[in-house]
């Protein structure tokens, strides 16, 4: 993985024990000037804009559209070919609507032309290059400019804001990090920059979540930021066990997976605070996020531009409708994605929240790209998928990959490999998942030529042959 230097990339680079020292000098400066002017200007934008009515936004998003495929078509031969067969030119982009005329990409046309879609060279300063572990277990790399960062925390905070945080107010994090223990055999991390409290979400036992809630209840007051499926672990331990509400919560963030009904009321029941959640990816072209008075996402305009598409490539049009969510990105100019599909779904609501009064499109019931599975440790927890997902180069070679489990504790890791696979990529992958794992599953790898999809097409990541795991 290919990392730029950055204030970001600098800062998480930076050993923990360093950050403690910094810890009393950091906590006596404002966040905001810690991030940096670009955070700051950018966070000034995002507060206004989120009030412009539709038709300056829309405005802006055609601004930016000319803007993006003005550089798409200079600087790379696979658009400049794909506006060819269009008939297509950059100067034809007159309207919002005009955009259709160009088709489809996906991460299939990622993974055949990376190299070709490049507006800026890979190796240039700035330039970070990212990896997920992909939909249903099909890996996925791309380059992006490390600078994005600073515009994308802007957006999430305006959006946790709406759920009353503030920057400043601590953060209690169970989402994917790998924790080692401190001193007093708790997996615990603080970063006194952000003013986040890392917990390891990999390690939730019942002992573990108790003394993870007994923590959190002494760091002041603070919001969860959690996996729905984190938070409703934390939350059901906290009913068997009788635990005290933890009265310093003002919030619970989830993100990263698909909040179902039933983990929204439980959390909200046991913790006493309103659960808020927002849509992103790693691929930076949507972000919608939920308002003060409504569960339904909002989708930011200045963001990106966002499509909405049927089976058969037509926009989605009627509210209660169901399509793909597709995006145009504005924040990466280093690999231009235009009329992207994420694999994503969501239902139509329409334009314009009356709760809120932000005129923004409104959709719900997102279905993430990651699919419903855990795998069950040792110990009886659940892992989930959205846990495991790595943003290094971890599957770089690898074509497509499943989890398989029939018992605690152990699974077997079913690959399909790329022809450039060796012995070792496989210890290397192995590797990488189990530091994260960190012994509660241990990892047999095994090659095949394919994975079989399921009768309707879809890929299971996980096949949980453990009763009443998922």
């Amino acid at each position: 993985m290919k990392l730029a230097i950055s204030r970001k990339n600098l800062w998480q680079a930076t050993p923990v024990a360093v950050k403690r020292g910094l810890g009393g000098l950091l906590s006596l400066a404002p966040v905001p000037l810690l991030l940096g002017r670009r955070f700051r200007e950018h966070a000034r934008f995002v507060a206004g804009a989120q009030w412009w009515p539709a038709e300056r936004a829309r405005e802006y998003q055609l601004e930016r559209l000319r803007q993006v495929v003005a550089l798409a078509c200079e600087k790379t031969s696979f658009y400049r070919r794909a506006f060819a067969a269009a008939g297509f030119a950059p100067a034809d982009l007159r309207s919002l609507e005009d955009l259709s005329r160009l088709p489809t990409i996906d991460k299939d046309t990622l993974r055949a032309h990376l190299g070709e879609m490049c507006a800026v060279s890979p190796r240039a300063p700035g330039v970070d290059y990212v990896s997920t572990g992909g939909t249903s277990g099909v890996p996925f790399s791309f380059y992006i400019g490390a600078s994005r960062s600073a515009e994308e925390y802007a957006y999430l905070v305006s959006g946790w804001e709406r759920a009353g945080f503030r920057l400043g107010t601590s953060l209690a994090v169970f989402r994917g990090r790998v924790v080692e223990e401190d001193g007093r055999g708790l997996r615990h991390e603080y970063d006194p920059l952000l003013r986040h409290h890392y917990y390891s979400n990999f390690h939730m036992t019942d002992d573990d979540m108790r003394r993870y809630i007994e923590h959190v209840r002494g760091i002041g007051p603070c919001y969860l930021h959690v996996y729905p499926s984190s938070g409703a672990a934390l939350a059901r331990l906290a009913l068997r066990a009788g635990l005290e509400r933890l009265a310093n919560v003002r919030g619970v963030i989830a993100e990263s997976e698909q909040v179902l009904p039933d983990q929204r009321v439980l959390i909200e029941r046991v913790f006493g605070a309103r659960l808020f959640s927002s849509y992103g990816h790693s691929e930076k072209l949507v972000l919608a996020a939920e308002c003060e008075s409504s569960t339904d996402y909002h989708v930011w305009p200045t963001y990106g531009y966002f499509e909405l598409l049927d089976p058969e490539g037509r926009p989605v049009t009627v509210p209660g409708e169901r399509g793909e969510i597709t995006g145009t990105g504005f924040i990466n100019r280093v690999v231009p994605f235009i009329r992207y599909r994420t694999g994503d779904f969501a239902t139509l609501v329409g334009q314009g929240c009356r709760a809120c009064g932000r005129d923004q499109l409104l959709i719900r019931d997102v279905q993430g790209r990651w699919p419903a599975g855990c795998l069950v440790a040792r110990d009886g927890s659940m892992i989930t998928m959205t846990a495991l997902n790595v943003h290094d180069d971890t599957f770089e070679r690898v074509r497509q990959y499943q989890f398989g489990q029939d018992e605690p504790g152990r699974a077997e890791l079913r690959v399909v490999p790329a022809a450039a696979f060796s012995d070792d990529d496989g210890r290397r992958l192995l590797a990488s998942l189990e530091r994260k794992l960190q012994g509660r599953v241990a990892l047999a790898l095994r090659f095949v030529e394919r994975i079989e999809p399921t009768p309707r097409g879809k890929h299971v990541l996980v096949d949980q042959r453990i009763h009443g795991a998922d």
